[in-house]
């Protein structure tokens, strides 16, 4: 296999800075940012003809972006973000009164706000399930299955945001199903690193393509099963409300910036030219030694998962590092070191959560960890 070289010259990154986050963010090439310009000088330049072209251009992004996902565009709508798709999931489930809404502690916080809000409203409970974060897949299901009884809907993660675990999703939909509890999986970063990630069937299935796929912020996907396709409502009464079908109903927001959901298809293509199947192994490669060379400089480990994301590591913070201080510590490190970087609490042990994308080189994670004690004290 060839040995791709980083390619930095994609993105318009500043040079001087160590970008090791690609996941919370993304960063949006070059040639992206390119068409997103465009786009918004066309809509400018006249917005009477812009918004009569928008529905026909949103038909024609939606049918790339469901193709990327291999899911059947019939039941893929466009929504801004993961949390909203699983807003707009718990708005359509029927959650009674007494019922369980169940979710992981390694749901997403503003999932598990969510979850709240609704069972507040139906007065039913959320159930967080505690589960290791070195636990297989069949822990992961016996745990999670002994807590289905009156279960109004599992919310589970695909690619936990604060560990990275990948969670047994067809698995989970099988024993769920059996139960006739409905399933919404959180796959906010799974595009581009998961192949078909919605194809497990999920009753409810949205992900981030800002992430991995690179595409402009504001861009995800909400796939729906087809049983609740018919019900499934978009958080926002627009115009296109009364549509009967579930993509065009999602599409029209009223006078919502729409550039970013049209310009994403192209980020798909760089992935194309980054031979993305390729680069994603080596990138895990690389990113294996890079969280090796920050432990070793920390005297710490690397977080142990059974099922390991392909960009992302959890290398662990020194007992000495105080996690509430969390937010001044990335400030201190950006500005000290020039580094991006995020930090994630889990069980009590703290972490630095590093995610690779193509721009980044081993020299990233060995110029981090030359200065990375000191700052950390």
């Amino acid at each position: 296999m060839t040995l791709l070289s980083p390619r930095p010259d994609l993105w318009t990154l500043d040079p001087e800075v160590l970008h090791l986050n690609h996941g919370s963010y993304g960063a949006v090439p070059r040639r992206t940012q390119e068409v997103l310009a465009a786009l918004r000088t066309e809509a400018d330049a006249n917005p009477m003809a812009w918004f009569r072209s928008v529905a026909a251009r949103l038909t024609a992004s939606r049918l790339e972006l469901a193709s990327f996902l291999r899911t059947d565009p019939a039941g893929f709508a466009l929504v801004p973000n993961a949390s909203a798709g699983v807003t707009a999931a718990l708005a359509t489930l029927p959650i009674r009164a007494g019922s369980r809404i169940v979710l992981t502690n390694h749901a997403y916080g503003a999932v598990r706000y969510a979850a709240e809000r609704f069972a507040r409203l139906n007065q039913a409970e959320v159930v967080i399930v505690d589960v290791p974060l070195e636990a297989d897949d069949e822990t992961v299901v016996a745990l999670l299955a002994a807590h289905l009884d009156d279960a109004a809907a599992l919310i589970v993660d695909q690619i936990s945001s604060a560990t990275a675990m990948i969670f047994p999703i067809a698995a989970l939909v099988e024993v769920c199903h059996d139960r006739g509890v409905p399933v919404v999986v959180d796959g906010a970063h799974a595009p581009g690193l998961i192949d078909a990630p919605a194809a497990d069937g999920a009753d409810f299935w949205t992900g981030n393509f800002h992430k991995w796929p690179a595409a402009p912020r504001a861009t995800a996907g909400l796939v729906v099963a087809e049983r609740w396709r018919s019900a499934t409502l978009p958080l926002i009464v627009s115009w296109s409300e009364y549509d009967e079908r579930l993509p065009e109903r999602f599409d029209m927001q009223g006078t919502y910036d729409y550039a970013p959901w049209i310009a994403a298809p192209e980020s798909l293509r760089v992935l194309d030219e980054l031979e993305w199947p390729v680069r994603r192994t080596q990138l895990s490669a690389m990113i294996d030694e890079g969280a090796k060379i920050v432990a070793k400089a920390l005297g710490t480990g690397i977080a142990q998962l059974a099922r390991q994301t392909p960009t992302m590591r959890l290398v662990e913070l020194p007992s000495t590092v105080d996690l509430t201080a969390g937010e001044a510590i990335k400030e201190r490190v950006s500005r000290d070191l020039k580094a991006e970087i995020t930090l994630t609490g889990f069980d009590n042990r703290g972490f630095i959560r590093l995610s690779i994308h193509a721009y980044n080189s081993l020299q990233d994670y060995q110029k981090l960890s030359e200065r990375l004690p000191e700052v950390l004290g």
